[in-house]
């Protein structure tokens, strides 16, 4: 590739990287593609799924795999597999804070109910009753949570009644995809792909949809509300971002992964004399609590940088780079997104790994402190000893420095960005009623070299968005792309058309909102659905679009599922493993949106991508008389 990343910090740690001669990202990639499977595997024309395998299908050749699936389902049962894990993930971190709300309200975490409102929102629409203690009433929401994720599949959501529009209930009813608990949905569908048993492709693509509209209403939606409920929903305040937030005078901590629940006691912990006393016994200038990737994108969200919380250094292809500063003391890798090749460089730069989720091992690791809730403010003091000491091995090493870091804004959400129009979405609605802004999409994507290096197609995704006077919402590994790259930053209203311009100038804020992380999903479609109850329409209606730029893994895949079921036009790069079927390209780029009025759009192109998104959006525009 012409340039490892987008990013000036990381482009000059490949070089440190290289002359190390330590194995890394970009070089890994590139060696891939030298021995990548073109013809079969890139296109979803493989199988492994029984003895009697590995399958191919051969177009005009071998039309069946030995079992006698041809390709559509084939590559339709490919795309349920990985979306099963998808949703797997996201249910297992909202059972997480489900069991994290209730041991704080019980006393036994160091945290605090900091959201009253939203922990009766969720009440009402779990049928807890509201008019009891606040304690008592969050064991009781916690319990009902936990129970809601193995609702039978037989059975409709409760949290799709109380959250989704009446207009796509009747829609999914209609297609018989709308599901039940996202665990019963998942042990349904992990059943259905295997081996003989449903291989009729449409019949699989539903399943899909219908697991992206469990992952998104029974996992997404009451994941974030728990989290706003113990850590306050987020406010838009300033924060910094990229490695030049490290400092190797200090002992720095980094909470690596998706679950914000360690690196929250992480900062409460480092936020007490006596613990920053410890450190500068042992010759730091203090204790860093440092964000990496989603993990720091949910702290960043709800904490302000301080002398302890001093923000995100990006998102999950930094990993290996960030060590290489020789600035980290203790990495500390919660569920989803710690790289195997992590102990060579811990080794080589002299870092200490611990794996803080029972999910997480590491090759080569053996230090565990899996993260339990009620004894989540102890487990903190014990990894702050260890970076203390990995600090006293450290000192006065040589580390990388003159790094660069950027001011951003972030903490949005639904509740700010109202909050930020003057407590109604009346002025959001008329900016789009006059043109004045075309639209808004949500940028929710990964980060991967499969169209180039790191974050470059990402960020000029967003630049020309923005620049065509459309609002850009981000999450996830992209949102920290657009945050490094300064278009969260306030300074970034000068890349924007001259209408979206005026806008975020009149209220103070950027082009790109930063909406969190991946987990924020459901954040976002719980705004497009406050936007169109307030003008009387279906989702499907609205001038809004989906785009991933980069995507990646298997949270991805099940998000542009849930998009596409709630209606919206969702593009995604790189081309997904589908292109092997003629019939499975059509039916998800075309005849999908004829069932619930979305659609999946490729390409790689960020001029190309942004005019499909506005052309989708013109077109919505006109067909509400706008």
């Amino acid at each position: 590739m012409d340039k490892v990343s987008q990013h000036d910090n990381i482009n000059r740690l490949y070089d440190k990287v290289s002359q190390d001669n330590m194995s890394n990202v970009a070089d890994r990639y590139e060696a891939q593609e030298k021995v990548r499977c073109r013809n079969y595997c890139d296109k979803g024309l493989s199988c492994q799924l029984c003895s009697n395998g590995p399958c191919r299908i051969v177009p005009g050749r071998i039309e069946r795999g030995v079992c006698g699936i041809d390709a559509n389902g084939m590559i339709m049962r490919n795309v349920l597999h990985k979306n099963n894990m998808g949703v797997a993930a996201y249910t297992y971190h909202c059972k997480d804070a489900a069991k994290t709300l209730k041991a704080t309200a019980q006393g036994k975490t160091p945290f605090s109910i900091k959201d009253t409102a939203k922990l009766d929102m969720l009440a009402a629409a779990l049928g807890v009753e509201i008019n009891q203690d606040t304690n008592a009433k969050a064991v009781a929401v916690a319990d009902a949570v936990i129970a809601s994720l193995s609702q039978d599949s037989e059975q409709e959501s409760v949290m799709v009644d109380a959250f989704a529009p009446q207009s796509r209930k009747d829609i999914w009813r209609g297609l018989g995809i709308l599901p039940g608990g996202p665990l019963n949905e998942m042990m349904d569908m992990v059943t259905r792909s295997m081996t003989n048993i449903d291989g009729d492709w449409v019949s699989l693509a539903k399943c899909s949809l219908r697991l992206g509209i469990a992952s998104t209403y029974g996992a997404l939606i009451p994941l974030e509300i728990m989290q706003d409920i113990l850590f306050g929903t987020p406010t838009p305040h300033e924060a910094d971002v990229d490695l030049g937030i490290l400092d190797g005078r200090y002992v720095n901590i980094l909470p690596n992964g998706h679950e914000q629940f360690v690196g929250a006691a992480l900062i409460e912990a480092a936020r007490k004399p006596e613990v920053q006393a410890k450190a500068k016994a042992a010759g730091a200038a203090g204790i860093h609590i440092v964000g990496s990737i989603e993990t720091g994108q949910e702290l960043m969200q709800r904490y302000a940088c301080d002398d302890v919380f001093v923000g995100l250094t990006g998102n999950w292809l930094n990993q290996e780079y960030v060590l290489a500063t020789g600035t980290v003391d203790l990495f500390a890798m919660d569920m989803n997104c710690s790289v195997p090749s992590l102990k060579e460089y811990a080794d080589k730069y002299g870092v200490t790994l611990v794996s803080v989720s029972r999910l997480v091992a590491v090759p080569g690791v053996t230090e565990r402190i899996d993260y339990v809730p009620e004894k989540v403010e102890e487990q903190a003091l014990a990894l702050i000893d260890l970076a203390i000491d990995n600090f006293k091995g450290r000192k006065g090493k040589a580390t990388v420095t003159g790094l660069k870091k950027t001011k951003i804004l972030t903490g949005f959400s639904n509740e700010a960005v109202v909050a930020a129009l003057g407590g109604s979405l009346d002025p959001l609605l008329n900016v789009i009623k006059d043109g004045t802004i075309l639209g808004i999409a949500a940028l929710v994507s990964c980060t991967s070299l499969k169209n180039g290096g790191q974050d470059i197609i990402t960020t000029q995704v967003a630049k020309e968005l923005i620049k065509r006077n459309i609002l850009v919402l981000s999450a996830g590994c992209g949102n920290g792309a657009c945050q490094v790259a300064g278009l969260c930053s306030v300074s970034a209203q000068e890349l924007a058309g001259d209408g979206l311009k005026a806008v975020c100038k009149q209220l103070g804020i950027p082009p790109v909102l930063s909406f969190g992380t991946c987990g924020d999903t459901g954040r976002l479609l719980m705004l497009v659905t406050a936007v169109a109850d307030a003008l009387g329409v279906d989702p499907a209606q609205l001038p809004v679009a989906v785009t991933a730029p980069e995507y990646m893994e298997q949270k991805a895949t099940i998000d542009a599922f849930g998009a596409v079921a709630f209606g919206l036009y969702t593009h995604v790069s790189p081309v997904p493993p589908v292109s092997g079927s003629a019939d499975v390209v059509k039916l998800l780029t075309q005849d999908v949106e004829g069932l619930t009025g979305g659609k999946i759009a490729v390409g790689d192109d960020p001029e190309q991508i942004a005019e499909g998104i506005k052309a989708h959006i013109e077109a919505k525009r006109a067909a509400l008389g706008i």
